[in-house]
């Protein structure tokens, strides 16, 4: 078996490591000079719109999946043609609009904050007199990591700010006082079985993910679950799926929607029986996906920059970390690291380890 993949990055170089046992052969196509995947799946070096690269790529798989969302829809459309894409076209789509995502929650009963779109300066003040300060104004398309997004906190910051974040079509978002922020990752088979790990507990700093916890027999878990699930079946879905919520109180509030692993899930290499990656491609295969049972107490560090020192992670117990040989650049992630335990008070002391490890104000 071998599985083509759109975007050559972090996800696609774990994805393409948890294949190897498997037998599962991956060949990329990305067009960095320097894309991380290179070393453990075949690079095919080039544009994502590339007919000659789009075509070589489908005479060398039997399937294709992808691990970002900015990918060409005109490339997949033109791959789907050739060889199954999973997951669907479809829901590509419906992530890389903002407004068309947020439109698709509310047609499935799924709770979102507010919103409106914004095409204009006028049509900001208008939706501001409506959805209230403090709101956030996003890029309906292109945004990742706190990219393509403004805070409005007063009056004085909502003159000039839909320019200052492009003249783009946009959405206005009511801003959410969230207790805190949560992601369900579920997979589903080719013959819709579903499968969701432990509910993940998420911190941010500067719109990048920090840490990531695993929470096993979370109580709120079934209305992720729930959630997810009406966007599996209406999607026709085949895949690993994550989606990032905001929890006020005893509710959920869907954010946004990932159709690919996702970043949130790391732990899952470690701390779980089989990984979100594992899955991904066993689902996408068509092979009936394995246990997503917890391993314990898991966490997940995102390394933001650069790598802290292998010797001073290696003392953690229970440490495991993951290099994604990328060159250190601020805001970048390079790697992350998993500490796994069946202490759950172990778990709490060495959170505060692991962000000390980068100052990486995530406590």
């Amino acid at each position: 078996m071998v599985v083509g993949i759109l975007g050559g990055g972090q996800l696609a170089r774990m994805l393409a490591l948890a294949g190897h046992p498997l037998g599962i052969r991956c060949v990329v196509l990305d067009p960095a000079d320097d894309a991380c995947s290179a070393p453990v799946a075949r690079h095919l070096h080039g544009a994502f719109d590339d007919r000659v690269l789009l075509d070589e790529l489908a005479d060398s798989v039997d399937v294709i999946t992808y691990e970002f969302e900015n990918v060409s829809l005109e490339s997949l459309r033109y791959l789907s043609s050739r060889v199954p894409v999973y997951p669907p076209v479809a829901a590509l789509e419906a992530t890389q609009d903002r407004l068309d995502e947020k439109n698709l929650f509310r047609e499935l009963g799924i709770e979102t904050p507010d919103f409106l779109p914004v095409s204009s300066q006028e049509e900001l003040e208008s939706a501001v007199g409506r959805i209230g300060l403090p709101s956030v104004l996003k890029t309906r398309r292109m945004g990742y990591d706190g990219k393509g997004q403004i805070v409005l906190k007063e009056a004085a910051d909502v003159a000039g700010a839909w320019e200052q974040l492009g003249g783009v079509p946009a959405i206005l978002e009511a801003f959410v006082p969230f207790d805190r922020e949560v992601s369900g990752i579920v997979v589903r088979s080719i013959e819709g079985e579903i499968s969701a790990w432990s509910l993940t507990e998420n911190i941010h700093a500067d719109g990048i993910l920090k840490l990531a916890t695993s929470k096993p027999h979370d109580p709120v878990k079934p209305i992720a679950l729930d959630f997810a699930t009406r966007l599996l079946e209406h999607l026709d879905y085949v895949g690993v799926l994550a989606l990032e919520c905001f929890q006020i109180g005893d509710r959920l509030l869907a954010n946004e929607f990932a159709p690919r692993v996702h970043n949130s899930g790391h732990w899952t290499i470690e701390g779980a029986e089989t990984s979100q990656f594992e899955n991904h491609l066993r689902a996408v295969a068509g092979v009936v996906p394995g246990s997503t049972e917890p391993l314990g107490h898991s966490v997940m560090l995102n390394c933001i920059g650069e790598m802290p020192p292998l010797a001073s992670v290696m003392r953690i117990r229970g440490a495991h970390m993951h290099d994604y040989a990328k060159e250190p650049r601020s805001g970048r992630k390079v790697g992350h690291i998993t500490v796994r335990t069946a202490d759950a008070d172990y778990l709490r002391q060495v959170t505060a380890d692991l962000c000390d490890l980068q100052k990486s104000g995530c406590r």
